[in-house]
């Protein structure tokens, strides 16, 4: 039985959209998180030209491996273990990076090591895509996301929705600086970040 996750079904049409564009020079990807395997399958599907490296913690690599193995592209890998916290990443030399849904679920401690990582294995020109919920200024930009943040922080307190300004500010702190900032359905965006040449 493949896990499913409906916001991945809603949100990958859009997504790709954006990625067509910021991974259009970019050969293989790696994504940080990869839950269902929903977004492997859908992005390397209509990306032929990346290969695509799933990613995420043991737990869920069965899951990912269902629809990995029921897709059965040429061009997407089966997942690694990559807990964010452990240095060097065990991972090969990649050209981009996204990541989906990530930032808001774990600790902030975890997002720096998250943007630490991805700046250590992103070449010069390298590109990273991150999509979710931001605040702007402090606030919220709707109110479904103040009720989502409330939801994170009862679940655990270390979540929550994160400052945009905040998330700018660690990427550029590893080499990362944000190239577009594209609004999206339902209150997210998705930001891209290039590696200094």
């Amino acid at each position: 039985m493949k896990p499913f996750s409906g916001a991945c079904e809603n949100n990958q049409a859009p997504i790709l959209a954006i990625l067509r564009e910021a991974f259009s020079a970019v050969r293989s990807v790696l994504e940080i998180g990869s839950g269902t395997g929903q977004h492997a399958v859908y992005f390397a599907r209509h990306l032929p030209h990346l290969s695509w490296q799933t990613s995420d913690l043991a737990a869920n690599h069965p899951g990912i491996r269902a629809w990995l193995d029921e897709a059965a592209l040429p061009n997407t890998r089966p997942p690694i273990a990559l807990d964010v916290n452990a240095h060097p990443w065990p991972v090969e030399a990649v050209e981009g990076v996204f990541s989906a849904n990530t930032l808001h679920i774990v600790s902030w401690s975890e997002v720096e090591q998250l943007f630490r990582g991805a700046g250590q294995a992103l070449p010069p020109g390298g590109v990273m895509c991150v999509y979710g919920p931001f605040n702007y200024g402090g606030e919220f930009t709707a109110p479904s996301n103040a009720r989502f943040d409330a939801w994170l922080k009862a679940r655990d307190p270390a979540s929550g929705v994160r400052d945009f300004e905040a998330v700018r500010a660690l990427a550029l702190q590893h080499g990362l600086t944000l190239v577009a900032d594209h609004a999206m359905p339902v209150n997210n965006r998705t930001l891209v970040f290039r590696k200094a040449d």
